[in-house]
């Protein structure tokens, strides 16, 4: 297990050098300037996402595509996730992943716009569209969207499954002293009972869970920087001043250097927000929506949520804690980090967080079991469904026994995978995106009806 370790270590920390950082950022800035600064439509795109499209065709509604999408994202990444880039690469991350998250905005809307415009029917007339579509269908590299249908299969064990219940298990044993194995079998049942009626179950507990566990957090997270506002202001300095200073800031940090910030607050941020990562497209494809950029609007506001609202409120809140209370260390641990912070609310703060934990993580494995789920289609069609749903589940009690530093790399590691072909056709279809948008957003006709036919697939 030590050399295993080791293994994805390595790998992990080749795939997110430098190179992807660039590439990831470069993509997020290309595409803010390619769509003429989408994120300036991000209201619309929350009216849209809070409004029927009764014209559209689709498995469920935009709503339910949103909330799915954002089951997935906000998860143990604004928990875990941001506490972790915090201890390790200092509180200047938290700024590297709010802006991941403002300019990713416009990765977001892009990649659930191709995957709506290049969605298609399976033999049951279900939706199906992702990167591996826009790569066959718009590039005609079918190769390279076999290689993202295989990392995203896979992906949904690490970032959808393993992470999310190994987080759980973690935080209930410190809190609650329950045995792992416990939690491993009660995660299991719940994600079965979903997973039996497929899409439709999955959004309908989704769009009942996700508006209640998110409001609930972020007042959690109000209430302790309302205890924390003397310290407010310094938190914010000791962000900005961390995030381009390789100096210690003092505060019970450590030093830590830009490329550390920068390398964990991106890397944290597209774990929290998958901007770039090509999953969230892929429950889009399934939205009813009348025309590709309805949908990519709307998509768009859950790297809004999850990324410019959730992550930058959980990051104030632990960088607020360390500098006001002497007795919070800056752990190497972004778990026992965060759990210290919301543990200056008596009582009721350990309650939140783990109720918040237990039921974003929830929430996440739901998510992405539909991810990988069809990724796996694509590659066997849909007789993998059943037994896909059936390994899934497994592995979801598996993940509570696990170390969680080889979780985690392992997990980064799949991200990076997935998101190198998405950027691909991202980047290479770049001009349609640009195209689609100006004619639906900037020439007001985004209430027009795409008749383009969806074909049906038949190579599976």
């Amino acid at each position: 297990m030590e050399t295993f370790s080791n293994v994805i270590s390595t790998i992990d920390g080749w795939l997110w050098g430098p190179w992807l950082l660039v590439l990831l950022f470069g993509t997020h800035l290309f595409l803010t300037v390619r769509t003429g600064f989408i994120q300036r439509k991000i209201g619309l795109g929350i009216k849209l996402s809070v409004t029927k499209d009764p014209d559209g065709v689709g498995d469920v509604s935009q709503f339910g595509a949103l909330t799915t999408a954002l089951a997935s994202t906000i998860g143990t990444g604004n928990i875990i996730g941001v506490g972790t880039a915090i201890a390790l690469g200092g509180p200047g991350a938290v700024l590297w992943m709010w802006l991941t998250g403002i300019f990713g905005i416009s990765t977001k809307y892009a990649e659930s716009l191709l995957a709506v415009k290049y969605r298609v029917k399976d033999e049951n007339g279900m939706m199906l569209g992702g990167a591996m579509f826009a790569l066959e269908r718009g590039l005609k590299m079918k190769w390279l969207g076999v290689l993202f249908a295989i990392f995203a299969a896979l992906a949904a064990f690490g970032i959808g499954d393993g992470v999310q219940s190994n987080a759980v298990a973690n935080l209930m044993s410190e809190t609650f002293s329950i045995p792992h194995w416990v939690t491993g079998i009660v995660l299991a049942v719940l994600v079965g009972i979903v997973l039996i009626g497929g899409i439709r179950w999955i959004s309908r507990v989704c769009e009942a869970l996700v508006p209640f566990m998110a409001i609930l957090y972020v007042i959690g997270c109000l209430i302790i920087l309302i205890i924390n506002r003397a310290y407010l202001g310094q938190t914010v300095q000791v962000i900005l001043g961390a995030a381009f200073s390789p100096k210690a800031v003092g505060g019970g940090f450590v030093a830590s250097s830009l490329m550390s910030a920068a390398r964990y607050g991106i890397a944290r941020g597209l774990f929290s927000n998958e901007s770039g990562m090509g999953s969230a497209p892929i429950v889009a494809a399934a939205a009813q929506t009348r025309n590709p950029v309805r949908q990519a609007l709307v998509s768009s506001t859950g790297t809004f949520w999850d990324t410019v609202v959730v992550c930058l409120m959980t990051g104030l809140v632990v960088v607020s804690s360390v500098i006001a209370n002497g007795k919070i260390e800056a752990l190497n641990d972004g778990g026992k980090l965060t759990h210290a912070a919301f543990g200056q609310i008596p009582v009721l703060g350990t309650i939140v967080l783990t109720f918040g934990l237990f039921t974003f993580a929830l929430s996440t494995i739901l998510g992405w079991s539909y991810y990988g789920e069809k990724g796996a289609e694509y590659l066997f069609g849909p007789k993998s469904n059943i037994p896909y749903r059936v390994i899934y589940v497994l592995f979801t009690f598996l993940g509570t026994t696990l170390t969680i530093g080889v979780v985690w790399d392992l997990a980064d590691a799949l991200n990076a995978l997935m998101t190198i072909p998405n950027l691909i056709a991202i980047l290479l279809l770049s001009p349609e995106i640009a195209r689609l948008t100006k004619y639906y957003v900037y020439e007001n006709r985004i209430d027009e009806a795409d008749n383009t036919p969806i074909p049906l697939r038949t190579d599976v």
